[in-house]
């Protein structure tokens, strides 16, 4: 485990060692990251409508936080603002970074930021909380040799932001890790798939016994507990990504995708998943409680099956963006998360162009917590 703030030749405590832990998603943010659309071949023949869904979601994001803004040079920067500004958005509570990237997934490249409470000093109303972060290695999941700006996006950040970081490795091997492989309650429990993880397909690790995985996530995210479902939602190219398959609402909550028609590929591997839960318990043994999330019709462009799925959402301070596709069960999806999240609004997000970029809301952002 490196640690940038180590002294040269001592081996770094972890962040679990150091009393880091990796917050839960809805726990309060200082700020969401995202990265300004540029790859066009992301997006071939729709890419003019992508920046507008860019836009509204930072409409929906600055009431409750800071927006910190990933874009390439000074021509880029102007253009995400004159957008913003055409839309609504004040830029007072927006940051741009001019970090160049390859691509907009900020929650595959993006750091992971940890955090601890300190001691309360005398005097203190509350306790303080320390910010760090870990980097861990961008491969382009294992799949696209274009990655290489986009797996220095942490290092930038560490030294922009002035924080600590630590490079998770296991026999002096930096391990792969993307943010949307796994999901966390915050109070010390993991959720991610075998088929992501542990395949020999688009394989991050090759020759990580998943014991030494294990091992590695619980020290970098401050986690005890890892939960591991099976396969991912067919079109998925990251080969697995639990934030399309299933995501803690709360410490104790995991909703989950499923499919009730047994002629979908996804019928099978959604139903192995749901079972799966049923057996599992959280880092006190406690039972989950199981809420499942339909799964829209299938959505296919050019012939490909499309990755769409309610579950990837992203939770704001203020607000919960699920992802929309024109579909009947758009408002079953709204109105099962916002049983699930009563104190904050959600907000439908029309995820139909966004999506033929093989990801939606989750995936283009990243959380900083408070």
């Amino acid at each position: 485990m490196k640690s940038s703030s180590a002294p040269k030749g001592a081996k770094a405590k972890s962040p679990s060692a150091l009393g880091y832990r990796m917050p839960a998603e809805w726990e309060e943010h200082e700020a969401t990251w995202i990265a300004w659309p540029h790859e066009k071949g992301d997006w071939p023949r729709k890419f003019a409508p992508i920046p507008w869904v860019y836009g509204e979601i930072v409409r929906h994001l600055v009431p409750g936080e800071r927006v910190r803004i990933l874009v390439k040079d000074e021509a880029h920067e102007k253009g995400a603002r004159s957008l913003l500004e055409r839309v609504g958005v004040g830029l007072g509570r927006v940051d741009f970074f001019r970090v160049p990237t390859d691509r907009v997934w900020t929650r595959d490249y993006c750091p992971l930021f940890v955090t601890k409470a300190n001691s309360r000093a005398r005097g203190q109303r509350s306790a303080e909380r320390s910010l760090a972060l870990t980097n861990w290695k961008f491969n382009g999941w294992a799949k696209y040799p274009n990655h290489k700006r986009d797996d220095a996006v942490p290092d930038q950040l560490a030294s922009a932001l002035k924080l600590t970081q630590w490079q998770p490795e296991w026999n002096g091997e930096r391990i792969v890790l993307e943010g949307g492989s796994i999901d966390v309650n915050g109070q010390g429990t993991l959720l991610t798939t075998e088929e992501c993880l542990l395949s020999p397909i688009q394989a991050r690790n090759p020759g990580v016994p998943r014991e030494a995985l294990e091992q590695v996530l619980c020290e970098s995210l401050g986690v005890r507990k890892i939960l591991w479902l099976g396969e991912g939602i067919v079109g998925d190219d990251t080969h697995g990504h639990v934030d399309d398959l299933a995501r803690f609402t709360d410490a104790r909550t995991v909703v989950v995708a499923s499919e009730d028609d047994d002629t979908d590929p996804n019928y099978q591997r959604l139903r192995d998943n749901r079972r799966r839960l049923a057996r599992m318990t959280d880092q006190d043994n406690q039972p989950l409680r199981i809420v499942t999330l339909p799964m829209p019709l299938p959505l296919v462009l050019d012939g490909q099956r499309l990755p769409a799925s309610y579950a990837n959402f992203y939770i704001g301070n203020a607000a919960v963006l699920v992802p929309t596709f024109n579909d009947r069960s758009d408002r079953i999806a709204l109105d099962t998360l916002a049983k699930l999240f009563p104190d904050r609004e959600v907000i439908g997000i029309h995820a139909v162009d966004l999506v033929w970029g093989l990801g939606t809301l989750h995936c283009m952002t990243q959380q900083q917590p408070a």
